[in-house]
């Protein structure tokens, strides 16, 4: 029985799949349809459980190590980038490699790359564990760079006397905290020199500025996302900096306890950049089965940014015998993979 308490809920926009994303996802997908499965990917392709899912049922395996890949076969690098070393052991090995690093993570490389043949330091503000930072870390020197992964390590960070500082940011950050670590960081190295261009993301910006917009109007605030999504944790904290105080990452529709919004009238809902549109229409469907809901769509900008497949060839595979069919995907959603069937003669880049 639906309780007389309508609720009134804010959906934040932009929200969901950014175009680094679906780039990542067309790209496995366009693997799967040339090649057949099984597709390795190196490391999770991006940071959602769903859409992991949906690649396994279809024959997409994952692996953290190249030594997990069987000879022959094809194997995806992630969205997050990986290291020079690892392309190299591919090619030592002569594994057919697709490279599915978003443009934006690509952009980062190139511009702690700048810095370094320039002659500075580079600080790489970001979680010194996350694969984007460890895809980055080795295009450098390990004397020439340091993780500066808070204020305090900003604060406390050295550096040679007459050496220059430069630095680059991971691209799913915390704006306004990444901010005040700048800030630091400027304090203490007046000629800090900074990215020719914004390296935190656009689509990560977006959905911040989406979520400050109304986390402070509301009671709740929901972000749909991952714990392993950098983004969608990110975004927890931006509601309760804006002062929310009742906020939660919602890994699976289905686990929320509805209990927890009872006493909500206004509640604030939103999804991570690697989270799929159609777990917000799961989680909208299930509070309408026991409130009157009131949807309200707040929106603080439109995006536009579409990332093209890169267009080279696929790389030739040995003529090797690949046991394991093709399966096919049980809790297909429709929406989750937007213009998924890419014609084969638009090509892929041999990393």
């Amino acid at each position: 029985m639906k309780s007389r308490l309508p609720l009134k809920v804010l959906l934040a926009a932009p929200r969901s799949f950014c175009a680094g994303v679906t780039r990542a996802i067309q790209i496995v997908e366009a693997c799967l349809e040339h090649y057949g499965a099984p597709v390795y990917v190196r490391h999770a392709i991006v940071h959602n459980e769903h859409v992991l899912r949906e690649m396994e049922a279809k024959g997409v395996i994952f692996v953290e190590e190249l030594s997990e890949v069987p000879d022959g076969v094809p194997v995806v690098f992630s969205a997050h980038g990986v290291p020079p070393s690892v392309v190299r052991s591919a090619e030592e090995r002569g594994l057919p490699t697709i490279d599915a690093t978003c443009p934006l993570v690509a952009r980062v490389h190139q511009e702690a790359m700048r810095h370094h043949r320039s002659g500075c330091q580079v600080l790489v503000i970001g979680k010194k564990n996350h694969p984007e930072i460890l895809g980055l870390l080795g295009y450098l020197p390990a004397k020439e760079c340091q993780v500066i992964g808070d204020i305090e390590a900003a604060k406390n960070v050295q550096i040679s006397m007459n050496q220059p500082v430069a630095y680059v940011t991971q691209t799913t950050l915390s704006v306004e905290d990444t901010g005040q670590i700048v800030k630091v960081l400027r304090k203490r190295f007046p000629k800090l020199i900074e990215p020719r261009t914004e390296t935190i993301c656009y689509a990560t910006a977006n959905r911040q500025k989406a979520t400050r917009a109304i986390a402070a109007k509301t009671e709740a605030f929901l972000v749909l996302g991952s714990p392993t999504s950098s983004n969608s944790s990110r975004l927890t904290e931006v509601a309760r900096q804006v002062g929310c105080e009742k906020v939660r990452l919602v890994p699976e529709p289905d686990e929320l306890n509805l209990r927890w919004l009872d006493d909500v009238s206004v509640l604030g809902l939103t999804a991570g950049a690697s989270a799929p549109e159609y777990l917000v229409q799961q989680l909208i469907d299930r509070l309408a089965q026991s409130r009157s809901l009131v949807i309200e769509e707040v929106s603080v900008t439109e995006e536009k940014i579409h990332f093209r497949l890169p267009i080279k060839r696929f790389p030739k595979t040995s003529q090797i015998s690949i046991s394991r069919s093709p399966t096919k995907s049980q809790h297909r959603q429709e929406g989750l993979y937007r213009n998924k069937h890419i014609a084969l003669s638009q090509e892929l880049h041999l990393a």
